[in-house]
């Protein structure tokens, strides 16, 4: 007579992975949230985040019940080492549902968070998108630009030379494709920006330049290079600049 091993316990089925987009502004009302989202959001134990303080006071603001205490948060940034991704996916590899939050606006885009979701598809982990606030969609509705072609190239370099280097060359793309070009700016470099823009793209080149998106201050405003050297504008220093432009 023969003995059969016992059959080896099944595995848990794999947890999902939500990307949670917040809202642009802490004082923002939950408005720009669809109910989905909120609802889905209120019931996740388990999050990814860049920093746990602030992950805490957007999810106040969603309206999760907590206990804040209670959830479980590990961080992924500009600092994590690639080698401990694997170890953020934990709890949905034991079947947990969880969410990677962002700061503000969409995970995953000018967010640290890309790396985690290419992990969980690598893994078999269900992701799922949910329906948020995004700066760079917002300012490109609003710009009144190209939106059938657009390019979004992050930050530009720091060094002033190739930074006017980069500004002539995608003003070049911008103008053989009829492509608008999208990037952002550090709240504390937006003036020095502006001016180099000025100083750099052709006078008939459309500019647009959004701050606050989404918040009562919010501000957009969007003419022509020459238009704006007139009379350049102070911009905010507390607050991220979206830049938009599309050469004429």
């Amino acid at each position: 007579m023969s003995l059969r091993a016992p059959p080896a316990p099944a595995s848990p089925p794999l947890g999902r992975l939500y990307l949670i987009p917040s809202p642009l502004w802490e004082t923002t009302d939950c408005l720009q949230m669809t109910p989905e989202t909120l609802e889905i959001t209120r019931r996740l134990r388990y999050f990814v985040v860049e920093e746990a303080k602030t992950a805490r006071r957007v999810l106040k603001v969603m309206g999760h019940p907590g206990p804040m205490a209670a959830l479980h948060m590990t961080l992924l940034n500009e600092h994590t080492p690639p080698a401990e991704l694997a170890q953020r996916l934990q709890p949905a590899l034991q079947g947990h549902d969880m969410g990677l939050l962002s700061e503000a606006g969409c995970p995953a885009v000018a967010d640290p968070g890309a790396p985690l979701v290419r992990l969980a598809h690598q893994q078999g982990i269900t992701v799922c998108p949910l329906t948020g606030p995004s700066s760079l969609l917002l300012g490109l509705m609003a710009s009144g630009l190209e939106g059938q072609r657009f390019c979004f190239h992050g930050y530009l370099p720091i060094d002033p030379a190739q930074r006017r280097s980069q500004l002539q060359q995608l003003e070049k793309r911008s103008r053989q494709a009829r492509e608008t070009q999208l990037f952002i700016e550090t709240p504390y470099r937006n003036q020095g920006l502006l001016r180099t823009l000025l100083d750099t793209l052709d006078a008939s080149t459309w500019l647009c330049v959004a701050q606050h998106l989404g918040s009562p201050q919010q501000w957009i405003h969007t003419t022509t290079i020459g238009h704006w050297s007139r009379k350049p504008p102070t911009l905010a220093e507390r607050t991220p600049s979206i830049f938009l432009f599309l050469a004429g």
